[in-house]
């Protein structure tokens, strides 16, 4: 199993062990609006300043991180005690570094990607946008995000660095923030529902001061999202659905309260493990998930499995289940970027509304006939 794969079922396991956050209580903004779907930040326009605060940088984070977003223009007419917070960027921001591909589909709805200077690991990117300004040496490889290079960043020293951390062990960070370049975490990762992660646009939005057009952009998409939940809703049938796949002898499939379940679950299915506890994977004997899931309707993302054949090479097993020998699996990855990055984990967290309609499409064809699915293709 490729890397990228080891890495996202690790995440998920951890996030298995997780407690979910308490929701916190939305703050308005100008509009009067409020974050109504994310738990992991909230965003302050109350005072004379913006101020974020991400409340789950990190499952289990011990305390929030709290960043002061203040306009060029008022920085001479405006006092604050600078250690109340964990970081201050001056906007607008001229050039940024992100870390995480889930990142950069929110730089270019906002226009912003020309903003982008470096990022780690650029071969995991997608997007033929940012391919393109990777090829033009506009963005910088920064090795990985376990190892980044500081002293690449240290040279470029870019406005605000928008880091990703699965724990507060983070010493190349705290460098770079000693070092006087601002360094803010995004926890998008650690949201639970599929709005929840893409409502997380609105922290670029307020960074890249561009905040009504991130409002806009998520209302359409959480309005999308409604349109096609409810459509859904409308099938004769609730097809049953198992899903993920073997690592070594262990199956990881989504948990009840994780985001890949929510999502069966507003496609109107019955996932076979819709009641279990946790928010990011079960780690499952082939015997238990045979026994359970040998006569399910369907079989969605199979891991890292792109053919039949590749399946039953891996495990001879594979053909007794239904799903298998009625050819009903589909999965998400043989819809790569040019380099072999999967599209579904770097735009699908944005764009929960287009991975929703491919699951209806595929479940209940007759409620979307004319929609081609973008993520989700049938197993080859």
């Amino acid at each position: 199993m490729p890397k990228y794969f080891v890495f996202v079922i690790l995440i998920f396991a951890f996030l298995a062990c997780e407690e979910k956050p308490k929701a916190p209580k939305g703050l308005s903004n100008v509009k009067g609006e409020i974050i109504t779907h994310a738990n992991g930040f909230q965003i302050d326009l109350g005072g004379a300043f913006p101020v974020v605060t991400v409340s789950n940088p990190w499952p289990g984070a011990e305390k929030p991180l709290t960043y002061a977003v203040i306009p060029k223009n008022k920085l001479a007419t405006i006092t604050y005690p600078k250690d109340a917070y964990d970081a201050v960027v001056v906007t607008p921001i001229e050039n940024i570094v992100v870390t995480s591909t889930t990142h950069i589909p929110a730089l270019e709805s906002l226009g912003a990607l020309n903003k982008l200077i470096g990022f780690p690991d650029t071969k995991y990117v997608s997007s033929m946008p940012t391919r393109k300004r990777i090829s033009e040496g506009k963005i910088k490889e920064l090795g990985n995000n376990e190892s980044l290079n500081t002293e690449m960043v240290l040279e470029m020293q870019p406005d605000a660095i928008v880091g990703f951390a699965i724990d507060n062990q983070n010493d190349n960070y705290d460098l770079l923030h000693k070092s006087g370049i601002p360094v803010l975490f995004n926890g998008d990762w650690t949201e639970q529902t599929p709005l929840g992660k893409a409502e997380w646009i609105k922290f670029f939005g307020v960074l890249l001061d561009r905040q009504h057009e991130a409002d806009s952009i998520f209302k359409s998409i959480e309005t999308d999202y409604n349109t096609i939940k409810n459509l859904a809703k409308k099938a004769t049938r609730t097809p049953t659905v198992m899903s993920g796949a073997l690592y070594k002898d262990v199956w990881y499939l989504p948990a009840g309260d994780s985001w890949a379940a929510q999502f069966l679950s507003d496609a109107n299915t019955s996932y076979l493990w819709a009641e279990t506890k946790g928010t990011g994977s079960l780690s499952l004997s082939l015997e238990t998930v045979l026994e359970k899931g040998k006569s399910a309707d369907f079989w969605i993302a199979p891991a890292q499995f792109t053919s039949y054949n590749a399946l039953l090479d891996a495990n001879t097993h594979y053909k007794e289940f239904q799903a298998y020998q009625n050819k009903a699996i589909h999965t998400f990855s043989l819809t790569t970027g040019p380099t072999g990055g999967l599209l579904y984990y770097e735009l699908g967290p944005q764009r929960p509304d287009i991975i929703l309609k491919d699951l209806v499409r595929i479940f209940h064809p007759e409620l979307l006939p004319d929609h081609v699915p973008y993520f989700f293709q049938p197993l080859q």
